[in-house]
């Protein structure tokens, strides 16, 4: 096991993030070190800089030599649903259809806790699989499945965000809770894991179709008593269900009035998805600050709909990127921004590849306000890092032969890679990726 008090000095090409860079020529934006290292002891950034540097500031430090590759703050993915390991890659029409075909009867296996703690090995194995050291959660509607969540992710010492689920209707019995249970199964959630080491709990009704009034006028409840939580719910993904949230709450004004009108808008939200915004809506989004979330796999499986990412910065509101396992179609947030490189090219939108790995990594972690503690690889941060290879494939490698600059690479990363780009994982300054697939070869 790695001795996390012992100094390490990572070696290799060092790229991190000061804010979003326009192109390659935007140096104040990013900085790009050609033979850097990054200082870790105690799972944190010591500092970061040329390797000439810190290795004679630090002469005690043992080198782990990861050139000529990549390495970078680890992946941000901000909206991902943990039930739903074993449905990805489940043939459907559209969105109501898929939830109730697939994604419903498997998260009634969620109350086992058994089944629930191995689901959590397996999804936390993919995560860091794929260079994802943080994210944001849905569980299931039971307690096991958070806790199991939480355990297995406290067990790995990883940086992590989930609630339970709150739903009383439209759903399998199975599923559903009450407004009063929702409400004390979460508060009992909240105190067990909020602020537990590197764990931050989210409200979860899960959407307004699957809550009563009753029930939101709780999760509103729940938000007033404890600000400092995140709130995560789903938002316009799809045309039948904003019809269907219509019929249901009348007298909102929109599909984000509902949740207006029981105070869960707060700078804190994550609104998954976010497709079809009316104009008041975006005010609205603008004037709360809560965040919307871009997960374009899903949105093409399931044929929902073109997230404006450019509309909605212009108005100052900051947007997510995320993989929605398991309507997403890969754990990959390199192929996340591949689907949503082509989303926002169909609407003559350009997603730079700077600018895309910006996104997954400080961009995320602005949306979350967690930027002192994720996303960049400053002095003082947890020591989440991903090791990026682009030659990682024949078809990597016979492109990289042709590629001048960091951004060629950067868009080969993009386009083709995967988690045979991920060279190594580092959560909290311990080393992962090869630690796991030596687990799995054993088993």
């Amino acid at each position: 096991m790695t001795n996390l008090t012992q100094r390490r000095l990572l070696r290799g090409r060092i790229l991190d993030f000061k804010r979003a860079p326009v192109n390659e020529d935007d140096k104040a934006a990013y900085s790009y070190i050609t033979d850097g290292a990054i200082l870790i002891s105690n799972g944190k950034i010591e500092a970061t800089g040329t390797y000439a540097t810190l290795a004679s500031t630090a002469p005690d430090a043992q080198v782990i030599d990861h050139r000529p590759h990549l390495l970078m703050p680890g992946f941000i993915d901000t909206h991902v649903h943990f039930p739903q390991v074993q449905v990805i890659a489940s043939w459907g029409s559209q969105l109501l259809d898929w939830l109730n075909n697939y994604t419903f009867p498997e998260e009634t296996r969620f109350a086992d806790s058994s089944h629930s703690s191995a689901m959590a090995e397996h999804f936390f194995d993919l995560l860091t699989s794929h260079g994802t050291t943080t994210a944001v959660a849905y569980c299931s509607v039971h307690s096991t499945s958070v806790d199991a969540y939480f355990t297995e992710a406290a067990r790995r010492n990883m940086c992590i965000i989930g609630g339970k689920v709150m739903m009383d209707r439209n759903a399998p019995e199975a599923l559903l809770d009450t407004p009063q249970t929702g409400y004390d199964d979460s508060k009992v959630l909240i105190e067990k894991w909020h602020r537990k080491g590197r764990a931050y709990y989210a409200i979860t009704p899960r959407f307004a179709i699957t809550s009563t009034p009753e029930q939101l006028e709780m999760a509103g409840a729940l938000v007033a008593e404890h600000p400092d939580c995140f709130v995560q719910t789903h938002l316009s993904e799809n045309h039948d269900e904003i019809a269907f949230t219509a019929e249901l709450y009348p007298d909102a004004p929109d599909y984000l009035g509902v949740y207006e009108k029981y105070g869960l808008l707060t700078p804190k939200m994550l609104l998954g998805h976010s497709i079809h915004l009316t104009p008041r809506e975006i005010d609205l989004l603008a004037e709360s600050q809560a965040k919307p979330v871009f997960c374009p796999t899903s949105n093409l499986f399931l044929g929902s709909g073109l997230f404006d990412d450019a509309g909605l910065r212009e108005r100052g509101i900051i947007n997510a990127i995320a993989t929605d396992i398991g309507a997403g179609t890969s754990y990959s947030m390199l192929q996340t921004l591949n689907e949503g490189y082509k989303i926002l090219q169909l609407q003559n939108q350009k997603l730079h590849p700077l600018a895309a790995f910006h996104w997954i990594t400080r961009g995320n972690a602005e949306a979350l306000g967690l930027t002192d503690r994720i996303g960049t690889l400053e002095a003082g941060s947890d020591a989440d890092i991903v090791v990026l290879d682009a030659r990682a494939t024949p078809a990597m490698d016979l492109r990289m032969q042709r590629a001048e600059t960091l951004s060629e690479e950067l868009f080969i990363l993009q386009m083709l890679g995967d988690d045979r780009t991920i060279d190594e994982v580092y959560v909290a300054g311990k080393s992962v990726k090869r630690a796991t697939a030596r687990k799995q070869k054993a088993a």
